[in-house]
């Protein structure tokens, strides 16, 4: 098993072409690159994250690439409202080693929900534990049961449970409406 890798995990959120997927906590992009690939350029990917200076790399590699359908956001998932994306915006998200970094990990779930549309898809992936100086300290990791719990608790249903890499859990969670 290597370590967690955007192009292995992404094909487990599903994305189609012409999709619109938010990045949350972005970082340097990797994971932004990877959706805008597939999405093609009918859809859309917004890298929203609270340092201005990833986002900045980000656009000018885009920009190098000629990729047009990733746009960045500053913004803070940690606010409802504050990714700046209008509810119900998106068909996705990506949440890659955020959420040990979250301090109102309610509000951060809150936002997700605001901004996916309904039957919309979460990817988390988050460490599962602290690594000789890599990651999280141990007292900031969340576990996978945890992390499980507080999205169900917020309406969120697990499609599936992933192998995200070496000292990562995944999960693909979905606000899917039973009717």
């Amino acid at each position: 098993m290597s370590f967690s890798q955007p192009s292995t995990n992404i094909v487990h959120l599903q994305l189609t072409h012409g999709m619109s997927v938010a990045d949350i906590g972005c970082g340097s992009g990797h994971y932004t690159f990877e959706a805008s690939r597939v999405v093609g350029n009918d859809g859309s990917v917004y890298a929203v994250d609270v340092q201005k200076n990833l986002l900045d790399k980000i656009a000018k590699e885009a920009e190098s690439q000629h990729i047009k359908n990733i746009h960045v956001l500053w913004g803070d998932a940690e606010t409802v409202g504050g990714t700046r994306l209008r509810a119900d915006s998106v068909d996705a998200v990506i949440a890659s080693n955020v959420l040990f970094q979250t301090e109102s990990k309610s509000s951060f779930v809150h936002e997700m929900k605001r901004i996916l549309k309904k039957n919309g898809k979460i990817m988390l992936i988050d460490w599962s534990e602290s690594f000789a100086g890599m990651g999280p300290d141990s007292l900031h990791v969340v576990s996978d049961t945890i992390a499980r719990k507080l999205f169900e608790d917020n309406g969120f249903t697990v499609e599936k449970v992933f192998d995200a890499g070496l000292h990562h859990y995944g999960f693909i969670f979905s606000n899917s409406v039973v009717e």
